[in-house]
């Protein structure tokens, strides 16, 4: 693991820190990859996290939510100790049974989510997997099938482009 302090910046609502040069080598190295997400793990503070590294505006960038820093968003200039690593362990969720039933019950949507790239379909299941109740679950497994459909737009995007 690589320690390192970093000060907690902001850019919109996303609280996140610079990773080092000198770390970002290696964790991309060990990745084999210097494009796209990159998964760590790590602490932060003494508290444990799993997050990914990515690429945004030209810097690499590790954003810090409030699981991994409580009131992160508040606490924008103060300085944190991290140790991370590359986490090369398969990061697998699997889909909500409802979206998975709605999914099968919808062949033109099954369709449209085969052909989405993974990270695209990672992001719809992530979304429905994480809400809690019920009520939000049907909603957006609706709002995740119209979507698909072409009709109205969902996490933020009003096409599948």
């Amino acid at each position: 693991m690589y320690e390192f302090t970093a000060q907690l910046e902001i850019i919109g609502i996303n609280p996140f820190v610079s990773v080092p040069d000198e770390v970002l080598v290696t964790i991309k190295a060990q990745a084999g990859k210097d494009k796209g997400p990159i998964p760590i793990k790590g602490f932060i503070n003494g508290s444990p996290f799993l997050q990914t590294l990515v690429k945004y505006s030209g810097s690499w960038r590790l954003y810090v939510n409030m699981e991994m820093l409580k009131d992160s968003p508040k606490r924008i200039g103060e300085v944190v100790i991290l140790k991370i690593a590359f986490d090369p362990s398969e990061r697998i969720i699997a889909p909500h049974p409802k979206l998975a039933d709605a999914l099968a019950e919808n062949k033109q949507a099954r369709e449209q989510f085969d052909a989405l790239a993974p990270y695209m379909q990672k992001e719809i299941v992530r979304y429905i997997s994480l809400l809690k109740t019920e009520a939000s679950i049907e909603r957006n497994v609706a709002k995740a099938i119209d979507f698909l459909l072409g009709n109205g737009s969902f996490i933020g995007r009003k096409t599948l482009d």
